[in-house]
């Protein structure tokens, strides 16, 4: 069974880091690619950042762009989040997703939350 879990999550005050951890078990390595979304209240799920079994990384979208960083462990299913210079808009519940043999497997998601 294909689990998903994220870690990490927290409050932090404006301009702080903090780093979410993201790891997948119970599937047979092969190509993958595991991204990062958010969801604020009020708003749809957006892509953070992905990055492939490869170390391919997908481009950033402009709110995150130069803060947040994703990297992989190179020998596990695991997939981390580095979030600096953090806003009070990069409020949301952070999801990792799994994609793996055409199928897209989600976690429960971790709240980071930003204070002015």
């Amino acid at each position: 069974q294909v689990q998903v879990v994220e870690s990490g999550g927290g409050l932090v005050q404006a301009g702080g880091s903090l780093r979410l951890s993201c790891e997948a078990t119970g599937f047979t390595f092969g190509n993958y690619g595991m991204s990062w979304y958010r969801q604020a209240p009020g708003k749809e799920r957006e892509l953070v950042a992905g990055i492939t079994s490869t170390g391919i990384v997908t481009d950033y979208p402009d709110s995150v762009k130069g803060r947040f960083a994703i990297s992989r462990h190179r020998t596990k299913a695991t997939v981390y989040l580095q979030m600096n210079s953090l806003k009070p808009e990069d409020t949301a519940v952070y999801y990792c997703k799994l994609r793996v043999l055409y199928r897209d497997y989600w976690g429960q998601g971790t709240q980071v939350s930003g204070s002015s």
